[in-house]
């Protein structure tokens, strides 16, 4: 089943390439409906809080999906390990969470693989105490927000952890659940805790005020670019439903390329969402670092650390144990040595 669903997925991803080529070819405006059959397939996907989500926030409000043939059910969930739990209940069939809580999920046997690359993005340990310069000035009364135990700044904090402490562990007492805008909010009362690991915009809003400052810059943990999210897609699904499967990939490609190419009509679209003035939040979508794409960064990387330090039992042999065929492909298999894509999954 698995091997013929494969191939109809194939198929039809270039199917649909080949028609969206021609209708670029003549012309057509981007509202023209490509559709793969009379009735829309359905597909029920969850997201979460932040800048790292306007894609998505775009393609609900433009409908990017439904030319494939495509009805998107959207779900907002407040945390990676909230999302996880809802795709094991059978919830959903497609979501966008971290690399980490993705990795967990796969150790505890939920079925679902990556079907894209989600999103590079800034993401920072941001602190108003004057006195914390870097991780070793943390005390035991400082409380510091992110989104869930597993989620990617408790792995980027680990991380740095274990370099400059030899213990990636060091402040999981400090730690405090909280989904981003619960913890922005915390952050900028001065209420509860003392630092916060976020993402733009709530990265940005709080560093814009006087005497916040950056305590850990996520990438310099990692060593390196990441995705912050990756698109999954169930077993399921994706076995069970080629069509949907294909348009569900090519409306995320379209709606990523789009918003690259029209950043400005997106903070028009997007700035009464995050309340905040469409100038700032097109600065915000060309900051240093943000980068709209599906290509994918640093999963392997996450896994060989995550394993060294216990939060996962085991690492995936393969990447095709973990990502379907469509990025498998996009990723390669370079003869002789790994090719920059492959090293890339490996970079830590």
């Amino acid at each position: 089943m698995y091997k013929k669903a494969q191939k109809v997925v194939v198929v039809l991803l270039l199917g649909l390439l080949a028609t969206a080529f021609m209708a670029g070819c003549s012309g057509k405006s981007e509202n023209s409906e490509v559709k793969l059959d009379e009735g829309l397939e359905t597909i029920r996907v969850a997201k979460q809080f932040g800048l790292v989500y306007a894609p998505l926030m775009v393609a609900e409000k433009k409908d990017f999906f439904s030319k494939y043939g495509l009805n998107v059910q959207w779900k907002t969930l407040g945390s990676g390990g909230a999302v996880r739990e809802a795709m094991a209940a059978n919830e959903l069939d497609a979501a966008f969470m971290g690399i980490p809580p993705f990795l967990i999920g796969c150790d505890k046997g939920v079925e679902a693989k990556i079907a894209a690359g989600y999103t590079v993005s800034p993401v920072s340990l941001v602190t108003y105490d004057p006195l914390i310069k870097s991780v070793k000035d943390f005390k035991p009364e400082h409380k510091i927000a992110l989104p869930s135990p597993g989620s990617i700044q408790h792995i980027l904090l680990a991380m740095e952890l274990e370099k400059v402490m030899g213990d990636p562990n060091a402040l999981d007492d400090n730690l405090v659940a909280l989904p981003h805008p619960d913890g922005a909010q915390a952050m900028l009362s001065k209420k509860d805790i003392v630092a916060h690991f976020t993402t733009p915009p709530y990265l940005f809003e709080e560093l814009s005020k006087p005497g916040y400052h950056m305590v850990l810059d996520g990438f310099d943990a990692f060593g390196g670019d990441f995705n912050f999210n990756v698109a999954l897609v169930t077993q399921q699904y994706h076995d069970n439903n080629p069509k949907g499967y294909a348009a569900f990939v090519m409306g995320l490609n379209d709606v990523m390329n789009w918003v690259n190419e029209n950043k400005e009509e997106t903070a028009e679209i997007l700035a009464p969402e995050f309340k905040i003035e469409k100038e700032k939040l097109l600065e915000y979508l060309e900051s240093d670092g943000m980068n709209y794409t599906t290509a994918p960064y640093g999963i392997m990387g996450f896994a060989n650390f995550m394993k060294e330090s216990g939060y996962i039992s085991k690492i995936p042999e393969d990447l095709q144990d973990i990502a379907w065929e469509n990025v498998l492909a996009q990723i390669g298999k370079r003869e002789g040595k790994p090719s920059t894509m492959e090293k890339i999954q490996w970079a830590k």
